[in-house]
């Protein structure tokens, strides 16, 4: 056969393997910004164009592109280098936020604009939500990637010493743009093999025996791992800066499995195809034990215990019962409480699986390189992480290995939320490369991300709360279970979380809480966006709008009579938080935007619709406790500008930019004068990685105090260097002024240098994440709903958020559309669903289904005027705390429309079709406004939502 097909006007002769795929084809030859997201053709990620035709590259075969032009991102740009019009506009106005996704969106803008006025132009570009069916985002809610293709521009160029505050671009936005930035896998290894896991098919059983014979006789295997190759150390996937913090239940590979998809063997081989076939040979002999997928059903005397065999060592709170961690407080007397109260409300809520669905899957790449020193090698382990550092120490504590052994080194992170807080790949690619001494390659597919990764825990809460006749609370108890799955990865610390500050923002004289996490034979849960607080949110302000209702009391003012004020102390169920204060308070700013937007709404619905309005209120610590840990290193370079290293993650976080305004600001230049090296363990001595939202009030902080520190360090010299008084000298963005002379920081690092004092010219900060301060948030919908149908409209959304001093609004703006959007998601339609086996069902981006362009309302986002006294320059972080409010406020909106409390997510349009369906007889609720006859039925921005998902 003869093949020959055109790449970025190059030209290739290299005939495809039978079967492949354009997409790995185009990979292979280094085309890297063609992206892996789905294997399926659902997410986009992988367009490009043939013959100017946008494509699934992961679905078109190889094959059919003989003869024909192929354009990736990386071809857009004209020889010369300049930007196609798409690229330059997406850089404008920062339309990405992790970049995963984003060829794939300007591949098919693109391949839109070109048909502009031609016979095939079919009105798509101004029908973007049937534009980008195709195309999924799971970062920006959208809202940037529209004002892109519009030709919006956010971006901003601040002069010298003003960058702080500013709508900063992204450092490595053009190379999002151009599809050079480089993600875990965007590299190519010499020698390079892959691994392949076989993964249980019983919930739980016993390994009786593994047969590997058939497998190693596969052309091309070099080895298959077994439990008998595993080191016998017990340890937790989750990482923290405490180990501690969560139970030592798993093995790299274990001789008992738990639930289904858990792996039982590895198989490595010389290609991916070699390594299925493998897997498919390996021969299995199982003893299947009871199981129990049921956390209430786990607790019961009599259930089967998933951990029993583990000692004290293990840090399970009560292994014979299931339960991986609990809690248990009271504040008062609540049945006193209940006493008082004039109405007393009691309900029990449940909120599913969801699945972080970040577009780059769980991976990681282990090679060996030589040691700096020349004795010997080392271990690199390229990962798409969030924890660098801890992951190094994990895996040298679970091998046997000095830290001076092991790299670990992350890319540009194609999206995390909590998912890659996680090492589920690490540890078994470096058993594999110990053992090989090659070069491995784990890539989970997307159905592994849904079977053998984390969802967000599945939680049961039960609330109960008293009000007196005035509005105030008398008393609240909580009753929250937590199906952490097969393993405790996070489990008893997300438990805990769920209760704090959610407990802790309503007063009340009374308060109870008993809470548990609890072991089933399920997917294991983990680490997710809000990290438990969503969970509980979603039943707290539940129950405060029912009992503002039952009281007749306007739903704002009852909150604000019983919120936390400012100077008051942070109370959680087991007392006093030590290092936990209200360093600045915006809850009655967020509260007044609601109140504001509710008097100035003008939005209408189609005629005969019900509609309501709903709010909900949360608050989160600005930071794990315990402590979270970062340093920071910021010198002067050769050429006058500046190096900053830090070991925090990129993900689409911001961080890298929030770190290059900080020491912009503080050092008195511009901010491209300042590059930022990050998330590599040779980078600084230490960083506990990007989770908690720790990356602007933790790792920002130490940046801003080794920043400080080097600005006193560069006057200081050149006094001493001018004979100037210190005083006198004020640095600039490219020199020092000394009274009048005129210094350039070239000049100051060449005498530095030369007089022996370069260590002048670097300074390190660190910051050990305590105390900490809280942050709030408020989410308002109006919403309309068909009472024949059960759809849903979004109206209207409006987020306030107290984000103390906004680093940079349009990039805190992109993390708020994205958590609300998130958000919307989890409260709609999202479900990782399972069988009476624990079993996944909707491992597919078609069987679970994420919100599209079409899904996602604009919400309007309001940020308070607030300065954190604890912050870096007063600001709070802002990642993870919008995410919280928007489930209850939905449910608030629905409950006033309907009439009908909603008390289990996602509230999907047949669940409400049926609600009002039982309701309609006993309890019509007319609507509480219409739309004027003839008026537009189907305003813009709305969302509109479709039956559920068809697992």
């Amino acid at each position: 056969m003869t093949y020959e097909i055109e790449i970025n006007r190059q030209r290739y002769e290299a005939e495809p393997r039978p079967g492949q795929c354009l997409r790995t084809y185009l990979r292979e030859r280094g085309w890297f910004g063609v992206k892996k997201g789905c294997d399926g053709g659902d997410c986009g990620a992988c367009t490009v164009h043939v013959d100017g035709e946008p494509v699934h590259s992961c679905l078109y075969p190889a094959v059919r592109a003989e003869g024909r032009a192929v354009t990736t991102v990386e071809g857009l740009a004209s020889p010369e280098g300049e930007l196609h019009p798409v690229q330059q506009k997406f850089l404008d106005a920062q339309g990405f936020q992790c970049g995963f996704c984003t060829a794939g969106f300007l591949m098919t803008t693109a391949a839109l604009e070109a048909e502009r006025g031609t016979g095939h132009d079919d009105g798509k570009l101004d029908d973007l939500p049937r534009a980008f069916k195709g195309n999924l985002c799971r970062c920006t809610g959208y809202r940037a990637i529209e004002d892109a293709v519009r030709g919006v521009r956010h971006a901003e160029r601040p002069c010298a010493g003003k960058a702080v505050g500013a709508n900063l671009g992204a450092p490595a936005g053009p190379q999002v743009v151009t599809g050079t930035a480089r993600y875990t896998f965007d590299v190519d290894v010499p020698g390079l093999l892959h691994m392949k896991l076989l993964r249980s098919p019983h919930p739980h059983a016993r390994i009786v025996s593994v047969d590997t014979r058939d497998a190693l006789r596969v052309p091309g295997v070099r080895a298959v791992l077994t439990h008998e190759d595993a080191p016998d150390v017990l340890y937790s996937s989750a990482r923290h800066e405490h180990p501690t913090e969560d139970p030592d239940d798993t093995r790299v590979l274990d001789d008992t499995v738990r639930y289904v998809g858990q792996r039982v063997a590895a198989v490595v081989a010389d290609s991916e195809q070699a390594a299925e076939e493998g897997c498919r040979r390996v021969e299995v002999t199982y003893e299947p034990l009871p199981h129990v997928i049921d956390p209430e059903a786990a607790m019961a005397p009599g259930a089967p215990a998933l951990h029993v065999d583990k000692g004290p060592q293990a840090r399970i709170a009560r292994a014979a019962d299931n339960v991986a961690g609990e809690v248990h407080g009271e504040l008062g007397d609540v049945e006193a409480g209940f006493a008082e109260a004039d109405v007393v409300y009691e309900e029990t809520f449940r909120t599913q699986r969801v699945q972080h669905a970040s577009l780059e899957t769980h991976g990681c790449v282990a090679y060996f390189e030589p040691k700096e020193d020349g004795a010997g090698e080392r271990l690199t382990v390229r990962s798409s992480t969030q924890t660098p550092f801890l992951t190094r120490r994990a895996l040298c504590a679970l091998f046997g290995l000095a830290e001076d052994e092991v790299r670990v080194v992350a890319g540009r992170v194609g999206g995390g939320f909590g998912g890659k807080q996680e090492m589920l790949t690490e540890d078994i690619v470096t058993l594999a490369a110990l053992k090989l001494r090659r070069p491995v390659k784990l890539e989970y597919t997307r159905a592994e991300q849904f079977y053998g990764a984390t969802t967000r825990h599945p939680f049961t809460i039960t609330v109960k709360a008293g009000a007196r006749a005035d509005g105030t609370l008398s008393a609240l108890r909580m009753r929250v279970v937590a199906n952490t799955g097969a393993y405790g990865n996070h489990g008893p610390a997300v438990m805990f979380h769920s209760v704090g500050e959610s407990f802790a923002v309503y007063r009340a004289p009374h308060k109870k809480v008993d809470a548990f996490s609890v072991y089933t034979n399920c997917v294991p849960a983990g680490a997710f966006r809000g990290y438990g607080l969503g969970q509980v949110t979603f039943a707290v302000e539940s129950v405060m709008d029912e009992l503002a209702r039952r009281l007749g009391m306007d739903e704002l003012a009852f909150r604000e009579r019983n919120i936390i004020k400012a100077g008051e102390a942070m109370v959680g169920p087991t007392g006093e938080e030590e290092d936990l204060y209200i360093a600045s308070y915006g809850l009655d700013q967020c509260l007044s935007v609601v109140r504001r937007a509710i008097a100035d709404d003008t939005s209408e619905a189609p005629e005969g619709w019900l509609v309501g309005q709903g709010t909900a209120l949360a608050m989160i610590a600005t930071g794990p406790p315990g402590g979270h840990y970062a340093d920071a290193t910021v010198g002067l370079l050769a050429d006058g500008t500046y190096d900053v290293a830090v070991g925090t993650a990129e993900f689409g976080n911001g961080t890298t930019t929030v770190h290059q305004q900080i020491t912009a600001g503080a050092l008195a230049t511009t901010h491209d004068r300042v590059a930022v090296r990050q998330s590599d363990t040779d980078v600084v001595r230490h960083d506990t990685g990007a989770f908690g939202s720790a990356g602007t009030v933790v790792a920002g902080k130490a940046v801003l105090l080794a920043a400080t520190s080097l600005a006193e360090r560069l006057t200081t010299y050149a006094a001493r260097h001018t004979g100037v008084p210190r005083h006198l000298c004020v640095l600039g963005a490219e020199e020092v002024d000394c009274a009048g002379r005129t210094v350039p920081l070239k000049e100051l690092y060449e005498a530095a240098v030369a007089g022996g004092a370069a260590h002048e010219l670097t300074a390190d900060g660190h910051w050990g994440g305590s105390p900490r301060s809280v942050a709030f948030n408020a989410q308002w919908f109006k919403v309309a709903v068909d009472p024949d149908t059960g759809e849903m409209r979004i109206l209207r959304s409006v987020h306030a958020a107290d984000a103390g001093k906004v680093m940079n609004p349009m990039q805190c703006r992109g993390q708020v559309e994205g958590g609300v959007a998130q958000a919307l998601g989890a409260t709609l339609f999202e479900n990782v669903r399972v069988d009476g086996r624990g079993e996944v069902t909707t491992a597919a981006f078609r069987r679970y289904r994420l919100p599209q362009y079409a899904d996602v309302p604009r919400t309007e986002v309001h940020f308070t005027e607030t300065r954190d006294a604890i912050g870096p320059l007063g600001a709070k972080s802002m990642s993870e705390s919008p995410f919280n409010p928007v489930a209850p406020a939905f449910a608030n909106a629905l409950r006033d429309a309907t009439g009908v409390r909603f008390t289990e997510l996602p509230l999907t349009r047949d669940r409400v079709w049926l609600a009002l369906a039982d309701s309609a007889s006993a309890n019509p609720v007319p609507p509480t406004s219409s739309q004027s006859p003839g008026s537009d039925p189907t305003p813009s921005g709305i969302l509109r939502t479709a039956p559920s998902d068809p697992g």
